[in-house]
């Protein structure tokens, strides 16, 4: 807006410019005979100078038209160009005229002038008239020729015509009738000029001021009785001036406002330039620099400064990706600005703040005193954090895990930001959440990474197999389900925990494979057992978190029980109450998956977060009481409480409870006053190969029904 009120401003002042020659029109009425006293004798010389200006400037016009006329190709550049060339020279004809005695060689001035003044306004017509459209480079050269031919032929012309065609009155009052049309034909263009003012305002009142002065320069024309009076030195001063503001509107148009827009281009890219680094280097949620500006920063301090100590503190905001799912990602983007504004605003000069990828801010220090001032600095900034941070309606509160690291001698950018990060992720375990990096950690996450390497082969190579519980029914004594749990033998390294490999397989999404064949092998493998005699028994396999992402689960589940020719009632698919927090997605994939005819079980009942609604939602047919709990049954009486309130909730719901890890004679009997459904654990059984349970099938049956004889059962019934 202020730009466009500085461009009317300069429009005004210009238009003002333009109008100061016709202020001397009102001197030059009222004193025109004693001008004429003072410069009597002077007035041909003047007019010749005047003349001489106008060559000059109708020149550079022509000129530069041909100049800018291959850059441009435009028939409008051109035709003014020859247009003013054709002016040009029958202007430098008038002056070699002018010095002539001769009152015919005057004559024929004057018709020269009569000539040059409609070929100049039937020229401006015409370049308005017509579309503007692109030529070729060899039409100037056809155009500039036409007009040298064309000014030579009316020379020859008036030379052989002029004495015929009668004396000095008769050619004065051609002259007169002659400017005067040209005058009207100047107002036929300023009135087709303003119809182009919006387009252009700038060009086009250039054009029209030009053409009013031709106007008043052929009124003068009319005016003068002589070719050396007042009245023609003030139609030639006019005329000149209305050249200089064609020449100045043709600059503009071909030199000033391609620079200008050149000049804006060249500006819009700097500032588009400068929008782009901005993004390229900062964070689009915090505005805070990016990880590439944080490396690019420390390879230069580095380089520079590397034996300065320097440090690096790397901050993970806890539990984002559980708010961000819970609520929404625009609620966890406004408590990352909030924990950037608080970052920023305990922040000592000499700190540098970054934000990273999802929920991690980074700092870096440049000079680092003392330990103990970043120590002073993380705890302050912890004590920030656990202020709540209100977002709308929600008080949410931003804990953080903080690794510090320092760089040392052959420390690299890369180097030292992950050394940080692993001690910040080190740090999530500890109580304090704050911790410095130790060499040990990076040792650990190599064989972390060498362990996912060699986890990609691990199937290939067959190195997996599959153990299984025997699940007892407490009302039978009978074995009628078993839990298929995987074992990794990696054939260096011996037997691979399963929380090692599982969280890694995770991780990298090795899951998926992993998972089917966990699957497919349980399900036939309760098939051969039919096959070898054994009586029919459910297997319970436990899914991932990141088969339940899978698109294809129940088709694979489907085809996998076709295979198997496994009847859909032996198999039981296993959830963690940590996977039922997204009800509305888990509702439709566990009925689909109920729909084949297997059976669900929730593992690990109690300890998650969820809320308890979605036993009402789910098809589910069973719980697991977690280990955890019913290792101290008989010692700890929060437990007892809590698997006294979940059989009696699943009784109520109709639901069978089996209970894991049980290990001694007490915590049978509690589960079994309980009225418990099924129990599993090393008091009957270790987890067996397959193998094993087929030839010792009757012996674990045999060992159940010894423990279990102390205890007097009710009616049979199974899952």
């Amino acid at each position: 807006m202020e730009n466009a009120r500085n461009n009317i401003v300069i429009d005004k002042k210009e238009l003002g410019f333009s109008a100061i020659p016709l202020l001397l029109l009102l001197p030059l009425i009222v004193f025109n005979h004693q001008l004429f006293a003072i410069f009597e004798g002077s007035f041909v010389y003047l007019s010749l100078i005047m003349k001489i200006f106008i060559v000059v400037f109708t020149m550079t016009i022509a000129i530069h038209s041909w100049l800018i006329f291959s850059q441009l190709l435009s028939n409008q550049t051109l035709y003014i160009g020859s247009i003013f060339f054709v002016v040009a020279l029958l202007e430098i004809a008038n002056i070699v005229l002018a010095v002539s005695q001769s009152l015919d060689i005057k004559l024929i001035s004057v018709w020269i002038q009569i000539f040059m003044r409609f070929a100049l306004v039937i020229g401006v017509l015409l370049m308005i008239v017509k579309p503007r459209k692109k030529l070729t480079l060899a039409h100037r050269r056809i155009a500039y020729g036409i007009a040298v031919l064309s000014v030579a032929l009316v020379l020859m012309m008036l030379y052989k015509v002029q004495p015929l065609i009668g004396g000095n009155q008769f050619v004065t009052t051609i002259q007169s009738s002659a400017q005067l049309l040209t005058a009207v034909l100047q107002g036929v263009s300023i009135y087709f000029l303003s119809k182009h003012y919006k387009e252009a305002p700038k060009q086009t009142g250039w054009l029209m001021s030009g053409s009013a002065y031709l106007i008043v320069s052929d009124l003068l024309f009319v005016c003068s009785n002589n070719f050396s009076g007042i009245w023609m030195f003030a139609a030639l001063f006019y005329q000149f001036f209305a050249y200089y503001i064609f020449l100045k509107a043709i600059y503009y148009t071909s030199v000033e406002k391609p620079y200008q827009q050149l000049l804006k281009i060249k500006l819009d890219l700097e500032q588009s330039q400068q929008e782009l680094t901005f993004q390229a280097y900062h964070d689009d949620i915090t505005q805070l620099p990016n990880e590439r500006l944080l490396l690019k920063t420390l390879k230069e301090k580095l380089r520079k400064d590397g034996r300065q100590q320097q440090a690096i503190i790397s901050i993970e905001i806890d539990r984002l990706a559980t708010i961000s799912d819970s609520l929404g990602i625009s609620y966890s983007n406004k408590m990352m600005k909030l924990v950037a504004e608080r970052i920023q605003a305990m922040l000592p000069p000499h700190y540098f703040a970054t934000k990273l990828r999802e929920s991690q801010f980074v700092i870096y220090i440049h000079h680092v005193q003392t330990k103990e001032e970043l120590i002073q600095f993380c705890l302050n900034l912890k004590s920030v954090m656990n202020q709540p941070l209100q977002v709308q309606l929600f008080s949410l509160k931003g804990n953080v895990n903080i690794g510090i690291a320092f760089n040392d001698a052959n420390c690299t950018a890369e180097q030292l930001l992950t050394h940080a990060q692993l001690a910040m992720r080190e740090a999530s375990q500890l109580p304090q959440r704050l911790l410095f990096y130790q060499q040990h950690m990076s040792t650990g996450v190599a064989n972390r990474i060498l362990l996912e390497q060699e986890l990609h082969k691990a199937l290939e190579r067959q190195e997996f197999y599959l153990v299984y519980q025997p699940q007892i029914n407490l009302k039978t004594g009978k074995i009628e389900s078993v839990e298929a749990l995987v074992r990794w033998r990696h054939p260096e390294r011996g037997l691979v925990p399963p929380d090692t490999f599982i969280e890694i397989a995770e991780e990298s999404g090795l899951i998926i494979p992993l998972g089917k064949w966990i699957l497919e092998t349980a399900c036939l493998q309760v098939k051969a057992w039919e096959t070898q005699g054994l009586p029919p028994m459910k297997v319970a396999v436990n899914l991932s978190l990141g088969q339940l992402f899978q698109q294809d689960l129940v088709q694979m589940v489907r085809e996998i029980l076709q295979r198997s020719k496994l009847e859909p009632s032996y198999l039981q698919l296993e959830i963690t109450e940590s996977m039922t927090m997204n009800i509305d997605q888990m509702t439709q994939l566990l009925h689909e998956l109920k729909a084949l005819g297997i059976q669900i079980a929730v593992d690990d009942f109690g300890t998650g977060y969820s809320s308890l609604s979605y036993l009402k939602d789910f098809p589910i047919d069973c719980l697991k009481i977690d280990r955890a709990f019913v290792h101290n049954i008989q010692h700890d009486p929060n437990d007892e409480a809590l698997v006294s309130m979940i059989l009696s909730m699943a009784k109520h719901l109709r639901l069978k409870v089996v209970a894991e890890g049980i290990e001694e004679i007490a915590q049978l009997a509690f589960l079994v006053a309980g009225d418990c459904d099924y129990i599993q654990g090393y008091l009957f059984s270790k987890p067996i190969s397959a193998e094993q349970l087929a030839t010792t099938f009757n012996d674990l049956h045999m060992h159940a029904n010894d423990i279990l004889e102390r205890f007097k059962y009710g009616e049979e019934y199974s899952i």
